[in-house]
């Protein structure tokens, strides 16, 4: 053999291989780590679309099923929860003129959030009740 490679340099070489081999791992740990645990999880977020129709909200066609779905289940009857009754317009009416129903839905401070022991309402719901309310609270 013509060269002989010493063998303390074979050892720290292969000691290189392996240091090399564990920075990549390192790394790749970290880039798959980091794109899984992305914090953007709505396509809204992530791409900044908003199909929320906010255009010509009205009490009949678009108000009035979000609160059947979330709210008149307590909200409604002869003794409505917390006095405030929501199945019909006048009440709701009442209650979004004097903030409580906005307030309530929004979570703000100051207001019960509801739907009590139920999730908040969708950001395209409240926009739209924000809508509704801003837009005169109309009922068709």
């Amino acid at each position: 053999m013509l060269f002989r490679v010493p063998r303390a340099w074979l050892e720290k070489s292969e000691q290189m291989k392996l240091l090399k081999y564990m920075i990549m791992l390192l790394f790749l740990a970290v880039i798959i780590g980091g794109l899984s645990s992305c914090k953007y999880d709505s396509e809204e977020d992530l791409y900044g679309i908003d199909d929320c129709d906010t255009d010509g909200v009205t009490y009949q066609d678009n108000i009035l099923p979000i609160l059947n779905r979330s709210c008149t289940a307590c909200h409604s009857g002869a003794s409505p929860s917390g006095g405030v009754g929501l199945d019909n317009f006048d009440l709701v009416k009442i209650s979004a003129d004097n903030g409580s129903l906005l307030g309530s839905i929004n979570h703000d401070s100051g207001f019960s959030p509801m739907p009590k022991g139920q999730d908040k309402l969708s950001e395209c719901e409240i926009k739209q009740v924000k809508s509704w309310i801003n837009n005169g609270m109309l009922y068709d």
